[in-house]
């Protein structure tokens, strides 16, 4: 799907994993990410973060949603699995500094290590990986080795925190740790990826939920390092079930294919999305005869109006 060229030379981005459905939350996220791009003139790409789970024909289908509520992107889809080659010269380069190391904790010493007492938040507390193999010695890492433990590759990052500016949080410093580079099977982490292609693909912007804001310091940190360009942030309420808990299939009808088969069409999803974004009144934009469009929405946004809290979703409401 293409758009006359955009007058800036950044872009913005949707990045799913084809992991499944996307859901009425995550096309919320999606319509945002294309109204921050088009209103400041940005391409928009769509990029599929398919180096973890994937369920065979969730791309098709994801694409298809985006295109069904109005969204269009430029350029091809890009797929990380793709990839290979880029991220393998990304961490040789971070390896050659000296910036690497090899970790053979397994999620549980991870987790049990993190929520002992530490002196510090730095050392462990809220996620942040807590050194255990950081300086292990030449025989500590042949034992391992010889025991058949896999290793991962970290970041042997030298700050604890680094400074972000984010569009609705305003300036965050946040946590920095030894984020894995190459996990344990041999594939590029995520925090590695989405820094190099975000970089490869011109984004500037990056449009997401709010759950990742913590992600942020660290992924910015390692964009320094690689001397990669610094991107702009914008974390959005995430919409949530009635119990307050991140929306899932058992909070109902939350997919088009869903909301479909209960007699709801992709434009009055949509209304229903600008609604939550208070970008309409309920029924306002769903008239008979009025199609309801990302373009039209476009005139309306303005990012300091959005709200600031999560959206509950109320499926009936859609």
């Amino acid at each position: 799907m293409t758009n006359p060229p955009p007058l800036s030379t950044g872009a913005g981005r949707f990045a799913p994993s084809p992991s499944g459905e996307l859901h009425v939350g995550n096309l919320r996220t999606a319509l945002l990410a294309w109204l921050f791009a088009r209103s400041t003139r940005r391409a928009f790409l769509v990029r599929m973060e398919d180096l973890d789970r994937v369920s065979p024909g969730a791309d098709r289908i994801q694409l298809a949603d985006l295109a069904a509520i109005g969204l269009d992107w430029d350029g091809p889809v890009l797929y990380q699995s793709r990839r290979t080659d880029v991220y393998t010269s990304a961490i040789t380069r971070l390896t050659g500094a000296g910036l690497t190391y090899e970790c053979f904790c397994t999620r549980r010493e991870i987790r049990e290590a993190a929520s002992a007492p530490h002196p510090d938040p730095a050392s462990g507390i809220d996620g942040s990986y807590p050194g255990t193999c950081r300086n292990l010695s030449e025989s500590e890492i042949a034992t391992r080795r010889a025991a058949g433990r896999p290793s991962a590759l970290r970041l042997r990052a030298q700050v604890d925190t680094w400074t972000v500016e984010d569009e609705f949080a305003g300036t965050v410093t946040g946590a920095v740790d030894d984020v894995v580079l190459r996990r344990n099977d041999g594939v590029a982490a995520y925090n590695l990826a989405v820094v190099v292609d975000d970089a490869a693909q011109g984004i500037d912007q990056v449009v997401r939920g709010d759950d990742l804001l913590s992600s942020a310091p660290r992924q910015a940190y390692l964009g320094a390092l690689l001397d990669l360009p610094a991107v702009r942030y914008a974390h959005v309420p995430l919409a949530l079930g009635r119990a307050g808990q991140r929306l899932a299939k058992r909070d109902g009808a939350v997919t088009l294919g869903d909301l479909a088969a209960r007699g709801r069409s992709a434009e009055q999803v949509l209304d229903g999305l600008a609604v939550s974004l208070e970008l309409a009144a309920p029924g306002e934009l769903a008239a008979p005869g009025e199609g309801v469009t990302p373009r039209l929405l476009l005139d309306r946004f303005d990012p300091r109006r959005l709200p600031r809290v999560p959206w509950i979703v109320e499926p009936a409401d859609l």
